[in-house]
């Protein structure tokens, strides 16, 4: 007897879903490998789970060699053009995130009275910022919390 068809929807259990994406996960690679053999094709596969790990897959060579040729078959930039701009963003992006964790650890400090730093207006009002982005989301994650509890209620008064 064969197995019926799942349907296609977000699994609500984060364990279910793990588990679900490592499986599933382990069948499209082994069915990307035995294309490639059968056909004799190459194959690249590029997946990042929900939690932002990749995982990569290149039947012939590397992923890097098959990416510049899939840029060449595309019209992409070419492979020997140094790619300067995204990289300069990319360690301006970098710099910024390192200041912006520096100033939260030092207002955590500050707040815990881990230490007697004196902290700028800017740094203050950065920490202001972010301090109500986390309040907004814990109310949020605390209202969605209470509405499910509210629904379980009634369920269990039905």
């Amino acid at each position: 007897m064969g197995r019926g068809r799942v349907q296609m929807k977000r699994i609500e259990n984060p364990v279910h879903r793990q588990v679900t994406f490592c499986k599933r996960r382990a069948g499209l690679l082994k069915k990307a490998k035995e294309l490639s053999v059968l056909c004799d094709a190459e194959i690249g596969v590029v997946i990042f789970s929900a939690h932002g790990k990749l995982y990569e897959l290149a039947t012939k060579g590397t992923m890097q060699e098959l990416i510049e040729r899939y840029g060449k078959y595309t019209g992409g930039p070419p492979a020997d053009e140094p790619m300067v701009e995204p990289m300069q963003d990319a360690k301006k992006e970098i710099e910024m995130l390192k200041q912006e964790i520096e100033i939260l650890q030092k207002g955590l400090r500050y707040m815990f009275g881990g230490g007697c730093e004196y902290m700028s207006l800017n740094e203050l009002l950065v920490l202001e910022k972010h301090l109500e982005i986390w309040i907004n989301h814990i109310r949020s994650t605390k209202m969605d919390i209470m509405f499910q509890e509210i629904q379980m209620l009634r369920n269990k008064g039905s």
